[in-house]
């Protein structure tokens, strides 16, 4: 038997594990004109974390089987959009269909067809696939005579290229789809394949609804990461231009000064506080990079060291202070009172973006002081070290943690379990581990905290669509 490793908890965990192959093979132009057609329903799940992780736009070719009469299940043949037709003239001849029983059929799911395309795509037109790369995915590959059909009404759009792409295939229908593709990807081939359902520990039925929301949910999705790259352009234009610049500035904490580096782009649209790791500051390289796509994208930032320099040493030997979460939230309170009251802030939206046990000490921030927080990113946090403060934390909660992070990934599970939070989010970035240092594993969190900050603290917008 296969290795029991091989074998996927879901469709979400396929997904995300077929997402994290392709975007290791694909070069950034095929990336940025990439298109995910999934077959319905199964493949729709799959397609959508696909989707997700590449920022492509997600969209569905329903592909129909041609059962034998009376035997539904054994397939004969298969249709597609644009008139695709397949047949197996041996297994017709076989069972002696006549060619009146082949039409009859193939008339009734097309009707089927029809139906549930104007369902998913709820009337609107079908996507250009012209000179684009197409990544057709299912859940599985058995004897591929649908993924046959699909393949054949793709290729009468003259895309660029076509990419078959499934989680694991029969290798016998692997070696015949060569020639349909012009790549096919399949995480797993095993000998003794039998049937997809086995290889999935949860292999449910996906229903039309779910295909609908999956499909809705990209598509807001997609429409939000080409705003973000377009606020992107503008940012960068600004920076070109030398308006978006940091400056050093000292937050008065209590009985403390603590030093921190504030850049406010023009027109800002909120402002992020950044909560540093343990045994990290202002000057972590990970963060820096996250801060400067928050501010490409019109968002304002505040890196600031959480500790004193004398703190500092201290924490060196003792490690006392990177896991005092109250003392640490009891800061970030502060900050965000001090960027209320500066002229230049005081008209923003405040969110949190916490690292490591700065994702902690940013729920607790948040939950004793609701009115200052509007938004919270948590990335490889802790939010376990919140404790009882996270039953009390109703700011909208993003939670990224790394696919390989093992030991944080159940910590996270737990915590976003107990946070009442209605608007909260996990996202697990596949092959990313604790520091998130893989080849674009951090921009996969910048993008995903960008666009979470600027759905939340953009009151500007708000103000002006009224």
């Amino acid at each position: 038997m296969w290795e029991r490793s091989a074998i996927f908890e879901g469709r979400e965990d396929a997904g995300r594990r077929l997402a994290a192959e392709l975007a290791r093979r694909l070069p950034p132009d095929e990336k940025a004109n990439a298109i995910v057609l999934a077959l319905p329903r199964g493949g729709v799940v799959v397609g959508y974390e696909v989707a997700k992780v590449l920022c492509a736009p997600l969209d569905v070719i329903v592909g129909r089987k041609l059962g034998a009469p009376l035997q539904p299940e054994l397939g004969i043949g298969a249709i597609a959009p644009g008139g695709v037709r397949i047949v197996d003239e041996q297994i017709v001849t076989h069972l002696g269909i006549s060619a009146e029983d082949i039409e009859r059929i193939a008339a009734r799911e097309e009707i089927e067809m029809e139906r549930r395309l104007q369902r998913y795509r709820d009337g609107a037109p079908p996507p250009r696939l012209e000179g684009r790369t197409v990544i057709l995915v299912d859940d599985g590959l058995a004897t591929g005579v649908t993924a046959r059909a699909a393949c054949r009404s793709i290729r009468r759009e003259n895309p660029r290229r076509l990419i078959l792409a499934v989680p694991v295939a029969a290798p016998q229908s692997v070696d015949a789809m060569r020639d349909e593709a012009d790549e096919i990807v399949s995480l797993y081939s095993p000998p003794d394949f039998s049937a997809v359902g086995l290889w999935y520990r949860d292999f449910s039925q996906t229903t039309d609804e779910e295909v609908v929301t999956l499909l809705a949910r990209a598509r807001r999705a997609h429409t939000e990461t080409l705003q973000i790259e377009s606020n992107t352009r503008r940012a960068e234009d600004i920076q070109m231009n030398g308006l978006s610049q940091s400056r050093p500035v000292e937050i008065v904490a209590g009985s403390v000064s603590l030093q921190g580096d504030l850049t406010v782009p023009p027109n800002a649209r909120g402002i992020v506080i950044f909560a540093h790791g343990s045994g990290s500051s202002r000057h972590s390289q990970r963060n820096q990079h996250v801060a400067r796509l928050l501010n490409e994208n019109g968002l304002a930032t505040l890196l600031m060291d959480l500790l004193t320099p004398h703190e500092e040493q201290e924490d060196e030997v003792t490690r006392q202070h990177r896991f005092n979460i109250e003392l640490l939230a009891e800061r970030l309170v502060h900050a965000g009172e001090w960027v209320q009251h500066k002229p230049e802030t005081e008209d923003l939206r405040v969110g949190y973006f916490g690292a490591s046990t700065g994702g902690g000490a940013a729920l607790v921030a948040a939950a004793r002081r609701p009115d200052l927080a509007s938004a919270i990113v948590s990335r490889g946090g802790r939010p376990d070290l919140a404790g009882e403060w996270l039953a009390h934390v109703f700011t909208p909660t993003l939670l990224i943690v790394g696919g390989d992070d093992t030991q944080v990934i159940p910590l996270n599970r737990g915590a976003f379990d107990r946070i009442p939070a209605e608007d909260k989010r996990l996202e697990i970035v596949p092959g990313a581990t604790h520091l998130f240092e893989e080849a674009g594993a951090l921009d996969i969190v910048a993008r995903l905290a960008a666009d979470w900050f600027v759905r939340h603290l953009d009151l500007a917008a708000a103000v002006r669509a009224a």
